[in-house]
């Protein structure tokens, strides 16, 4: 059974990114101590299960650029960078596509993956919200309010009926939400 998850990381106001693009606000030194407690291990089992990420070209410069203090995040599993630029790309699990959406989900990835991840950014989850090509939403709300920057959600131009399926609190203050997206 095919799933195509939109993952992404906020603040509680909704923004994904301050104005010049810094995430430095991802560590967070809050605690709650009625929270489940992530283990590295935890970690490492969980990401096992998500077979392919796609993202966009900003993403994944981003990503590059953090990869250089903390390693690559992403691993080995495929990766599919949705841009229509040239990009560097040095590792063999990674590949840009600037085709049709629909096509490439229907025809690429549906034949082949089970869970795949979209990661960023703001404008593909858009995209792929608005042409029914996402199944659920998981968003990781941080304890901080940015005031400002990049939201999450810009302009989704519709309405979109969701279903709670899950919600976790970390001990780091972090909570997750996890909606399905009702078609």
């Amino acid at each position: 059974m095919f799933k195509l998850t939109i993952h992404m990381v906020s603040s509680l106001d909704g923004y994904i990114a301050k104005k010049d693009n810094s995430v430095s606000w991802f560590e967070t030194s809050d605690t709650y101590e009625k929270g489940i407690n992530v283990t590295e291990q935890d970690t490492a089992e969980f990401l096992k299960t998500i077979d392919c990420y796609i993202m966009g070209s900003r993403t994944y410069e981003h990503a590059l650029e953090l990869s250089k203090n903390y390693g690559w995040a992403y691993g080995d599993k495929p990766t599919i960078v949705l841009t229509h630029r040239k990009l560097p790309i040095d590792r063999q699990n990674i590949e840009t596509y600037s085709g049709d959406l629909t096509e490439l989900v229907n025809e690429r990835l549906k034949p082949i993956y089970e869970n795949v991840w979209l990661v960023g950014g703001a404008e593909l989850a858009r995209d792929f919200i608005s042409l029914g090509l996402a199944d659920e939403i998981r968003q990781s709300i941080l304890p901080i309010l940015l005031g400002d920057g990049m939201p999450f959600f810009d302009q989704l131009g519709q309405e979109q009926a969701l279903h709670l399926k899950n919600v976790t609190a970390y001990k780091s203050g972090m909570v997750e939400l996890c909606y399905e997206i009702r078609k």
